[in-house]
């Protein structure tokens, strides 16, 4: 026999001690009702006002004395069936009333553990863990648990994928970090006005509403307009700098760690070995400050941010400290295509270049926007030569290296015996750095 909230693992039959989620949960959760109708009111609200105009004051009553004690046992039937355990391979989530669902998470295939606080959550003390699982697109997640809670059971899970025994990883607790760099907010800010998205997104809103005032005098066809358009200018300039806002990195035994959010705090992990692709990305307006955006491509992860601005010098050294034994070639070092080139992409085709290292694949493009992208030669998973009919009279061609986190990156426009040579050896360099890699391991 076992005690309630007590099963015997399956395969060790040692006791398995199953937890609930934080008691705040059903206030979460009790929105689900709410929310729906709000959807359905959103998608029609023609429909929505003119049964809104039909109900009494007796009738909305009678509804929210139905709706609201329904709310609130959704929300906590919700939080009493959801369970989680950690076993001694795996951890475990069973959630659902009527159909039960049952995720088994093996520790070895945890690679990143956030924890993240919206800022409801943060008042309340409470915290969400998400998990980046290899295999998967959709993170698994704990909301909520108590902040304390949360930080000591992402210790454990780190632990525990590095291999510690089950005994010891509750003592081994969250390995130290030590800081790298911070973004100042001023800085972040200023970068963001010298983005060239939000501009665009204004010019367009400048000259795209008066337009349609003109032709329709409609003034909701301007608004219907208008908030699209000053919305993703929002969110390329004020929605980015709040959640980029206090962007700390710093560096731990398992791995860079991420803090950011002026609203919402989260604090996350770009696992060691999992960086297929790192991007060091140049915006015209930065370029005579000498400021650099850093982005990744990371295998099952959605981490995709390492730094949102920063000298070039620095992003450098973290970049080196993500890609151990990588160096970011320098600008003379990129090779452009052949002149001929210019008959297939004319002007761009300035912007594409190539480097290739004992370490590493880099290929830039962009005029505008430079983005030069790094793959080590360990992460290449395979690579191709495409050409097409143009490209064959002009004599170039493209190579595609291909990577685990299932992107591309494209050396442009190539002389066409440079491409089949730069494809043997590629692969040759591929094969061999694979070998020599170090293993995909937490702390290792």
């Amino acid at each position: 026999m076992t005690a309630p909230g007590v099963h015997e693992d399956v395969r060790g039959r040692r006791p398995v001690d199953e937890r609930r989620l934080h008691p705040v949960t059903p206030l979460r959760r009790a929105w689900a009702p709410v929310a729906v109708l709000i959807g359905w009111a959103l998608h029609d609200p023609d429909q929505a006002q003119r049964q809104l105009t039909r109900l009494t004051p007796a009738t909305v009553l009678i509804g929210l004395a139905v709706l609201l004690p329904a709310a609130a046992l959704y929300g906590f039937l919700t939080w009493w069936f959801t369970h989680f355990a950690v076993t001694d391979s795996e951890l475990r989530i069973r959630t659902g009333l009527l159909f039960r669902r049952t995720a088994h998470i093996r520790l070895e295939r945890i690679q990143a553990v956030d924890v993240t606080q919206p800022l409801l959550a943060r008042v309340a003390g409470v915290a969400k863990l998400k998990l980046d699982v290899i295999g998967t697109d959709k993170k698994d997640e704990l909301a909520f648990l108590g902040a304390d809670e949360a930080r000591a059971l992402r210790a454990e899970l780190l632990a525990r994928a590095a291999g510690f025994a089950p005994e010891t990883a509750h003592e081994v607790g969250e390995a130290p970090s030590r800081r790298m760099l911070r973004v100042p907010p001023g800085v972040l800010a200023a970068a963001l006005v010298l983005t060239g998205a939000t501009w665009g997104w204004l010019v367009v809103a400048a000259v795209v509403l008066p337009l349609l005032w003109t032709v329709t005098h409609s003034l909701w066809t301007l608004l219907a307009a208008a908030v699209p358009l000053l919305g993703a200018a929002g969110a390329s300039s004020v929605g980015r700098f709040v959640t980029e806002y206090d962007w700390t990195v710093g560096e731990s035994p398992d791995g860079l760690r991420i803090d950011h959010g002026l609203l919402d705090r989260a604090h996350e992990t770009v696992p060691p070995g999992r960086v297929q692709t790192v991007r060091v990305v140049e915006p015209l307006l930065w370029r005579r400050r000498g400021w650099v955006r850093v982005e990744l491509d990371v295998a099952g992860s959605s981490n995709s941010l390492l730094l949102p601005v920063a000298p070039r010098e620095i992003a450098e050294a973290v970049v080196a400290r993500v890609l151990p034994g990588v160096s970011v070639p320098p600008r003379e070092a990129l090779t452009r295509p052949p002149r001929r080139a210019r008959w297939c992409v004319p002007l761009w085709w300035r912007g594409y270049g190539l480097a290739v290292t004992d370490a590493v694949f880099a290929a830039r493009h962009g005029l505008l926007r430079r983005s030069l992208a790094l793959v080590p030669h360990a992460k290449v998973q395979s690579v191709r030569l495409v050409q097409g009919p143009w490209q064959r009279a002009r004599g170039v061609a493209d190579v595609h290296v291909d990577t685990g986190a299932n992107k591309s990156v494209t050396a442009r426009l190539r002389d066409a015996g440079e491409a089949a040579d730069l494809l043997r050896a590629q692969a040759e360099r591929s094969r061999t750095g694979r070998r020599d890699a170090r293993p995909d391991r937490w702390m290792a």
